[in-house]
Parts: C-alpha cells; sequence; structure tokens
C-alpha cells in the first residue's frame, strides 16, 4: 500500500463517545460473548468473578467522564463513569455490565473484556490483569490487537471539526470523536457486527454515505484485500474467522471478490454525505495509520472556505445539541 507522511509519524496510503443509555435484556451479542476459549489455570480467589467485579468498579470509578467524551455534571453521585456509560462506550446491554460487576456473569469472552479495557482506557498491565481476572490468556500475536495507543486518543480530541474514526484489522469500529457521530450517525447503537465495515459495506442498510459504481467497486476490493491480510496476519482470531465465513455464506459478493484473488487498494477520494439536517454535500476522506499498528483512522476533512468546511461546523453545532446535561441524550 502506497503511502506519503502526513501529521509527522503518521502516513497516508492512498484512499479511500458513546451507546444510548437503556436498560435491556440481554442481545444476541451478549450470549455470544460467553465463548468456549483455553483457559488460564485456577489461580483462586485472584480471578474469582468477585475480583474481577471489584476491579471494574474501581476503574469505572477513577474514570473522568470528560477524558471519555461524557458530559459533566447533571448531579453525579461519583467522580467517575456511570454503568450506562461504561456500556455505552464499550458496546454492551447495561444489564450485562451489571451482571459481570455483580459476579453473576462469570465467562466474559475476549471480545467484550477487549471492549472494557477500551472503554476503561486500562494501560497494558492492567488489560493483561483483567485477562487473568477473567480467567483467559491475553491476546496473543495470533488474534486482532484492539488495543487504541493513548497518541491515536490524542489525535481524535484534539483536531476540532474534523469527523475521525479508528478501525482495527478486521475494520470494527473501535472509537470515534463527536464530529463523526453526528456525520455519519451514532455508533453508540450499533450491537455485534453492526460495527464492521466489511459487514455494513456487503449485508448492511444504507448508510448516509453514498458512492458511486466505481469507488464503491473499488473500496469492496480493497475491504476484501484487507481481511484477506489480516486472515494470514491473524490465523488465531475466531472472531475473524467467523467474519469472512458469514460473509462469503451472504450471498452479495463477497465471495466471489474473496476466491477471485480480487485485490484492491485505499484510494484518497471525495464521498458525498446525506444528512438529514446538514444536507446534501462532498468532502474529502483520508485513511491514516499509525506506525506499528493495525488501526486504521479515517478523517473526513473539507477545504477552507468551503460550503462542505460550513456543513462541517453546522455538524459541530448539531452534535453538541444532542447531549442534554444530565449526560443522556435526546
Amino acid at each position: 500500500m502506497v503511502s506519503a507522511p502526513v501529521l509527522g509519524g503518521w502516513s497516508v496510503p492512498t484512499l479511500g463517545p458513546p451507546r444510548r443509555d437503556r436498560q435491556s435484556p440481554p442481545q444476541p451479542g451478549d450470549r455470544q460473548y460467553q465463548d468456549v476459549r483455553a483457559r488460564l489455570p485456577d489461580t483462586g480467589d485472584v480471578s474469582g468473578s468477585g475480583e474481577l467485579g471489584r476491579a471494574l468498579r474501581g476503574w469505572r470509578d477513577r474514570m473522568p467522564p470528560a477524558a471519555a467524551g461524557m458530559p459533566v455534571g447533571g448531579g453525579r453521585r461519583a467522580a467517575g463513569l456511570r454503568r450506562e456509560e461504561v456500556a455505552q462506550l464499550a458496546g454492551l446491554s447495561v444489564d450485562y455490565l451489571i451482571r459481570l460487576e455483580q459476579g453473576r456473569a462469570t465467562s466474559p469472552s475476549a471480545q467484550v473484556l477487549a471492549a472494557l479495557a477500551r472503554a476503561l482506557r486500562l494501560s497494558a498491565a492492567e488489560r493483561e490483569h483483567l485477562y487473568l481476572l477473567a480467567g483467559r490468556p491475553a491476546p496473543g500475536p495470533g488474534q486482532v490487537p484492539a488495543h487504541v495507543p493513548p497518541g491515536v486518543r490524542r489525535l481524535l480530541g484534539q483536531l476540532d471539526g474534523a469527523p475521525l474514526s479508528v478501525f482495527d484489522a478486521a475494520w470494527n469500529l473501535v472509537l470515534w470523536n463527536r464530529w463523526w457521530a453526528a456525520l455519519i450517525g451514532d455508533p453508540s447503537e450499533h450491537r455485534g457486527r453492526e460495527g464492521n465495515v466489511a459487514w455494513r459495506q456487503f449485508t448492511g442498510p444504507r448508510s448516509r454515505i453514498s458512492h458511486t459504481p466505481g469507488q464503491k467497486a473499488r473500496f469492496e476490493a480493497a475491504l476484501v484485500a484487507d481481511l484477506r491480510v489480516a486472515a494470514v496476519r491473524y490465523p488465531a482470531d475466531a472472531a475473524l474467522r467467523s467474519l469472512i465465513r458469514d460473509l462469503r455464506e451472504s450471498g452479495t459478493g463477497f465471495a466471489e471478490l474473496w476466491d477471485t484473488g480480487a485485490v484492491g487498494v485505499h484510494e484518497t477520494h471525495t464521498k458525498t454525505v446525506r444528512h438529514p439536517e446538514a444536507g446534501t454535500f462532498t468532502f474529502d476522506c483520508d485513511l491514516l495509520t499509525a506506525p506499528g499498528s493495525d488501526l486504521r483512522i479515517v478523517a473526513h476533512t473539507a477545504a477552507p472556505g468551503s460550503d462542505a468546511a460550513g456543513r462541517l461546523r453546522l455538524l459541530d453545532v448539531i452534535g453538541t445539541r444532542a447531549m442534554t446535561g444530565d449526560g443522556n441524550r435526546e
């Protein structure tokens, strides 16, 4: 993939927060989290569900709401995050998180643990300890990494007005800023594979982003090529294997691209968005990569003074208006 240096250590290949507060019954995704993986040897009280719950509560209590992009104030009884906010950030149901903290859900999957580590912004050592408490081995080199370095997090918070999102090697959405949510639609409502770009592109509902036929063909070929590379690089990742298998069986053209060995690259190009409040406009889309990481940072920008730049500024107002003082979305 050809790239040119931008933003210092970042490179641009030629391309191409968080869940609504609600109590809900266990979701299908919650059930799949109770998967069967190789377990670490029993470590006694240290890895008990009670210790896991206490650790999760402690990490939640220490997390400042502002650092997680949550509104402050609104009669908070504690300085940290609410359960609803952690569930929103991690993509879990509130009920499931409550069961984890109370020790009633005792077998969280690696997928859940990775989501919690991201939401709570655990360090590498804390992330390893989280897996230990859950009785699971920490992710090895054969699994898609989900860790987002602090520099990438700062990038999303410091580039004001630019819709940015972060995806892992399998094109799972792992992080975004409020401008991205205002532009594309709030990803906090996503469940399971709804946050995977390839799954949505081949099987999901229509999005606000539209492609020309040529752009669509190139984008889909590039997505398939990315997943093919990820499957080789992370052979032990069961979720990735399952995603590819289900896409091949979806009857949407993925299998043909996969079987014919189609190769594509992401190119910098323009995209058209049809926004319900800001209207229809076109902007530039670039894909940034962080050295030493398989993370992909998708950036949407507009030329200064352009119509699209004005509409992106309007999105800032829309995104701010969508949050109320008590931390709930209207």
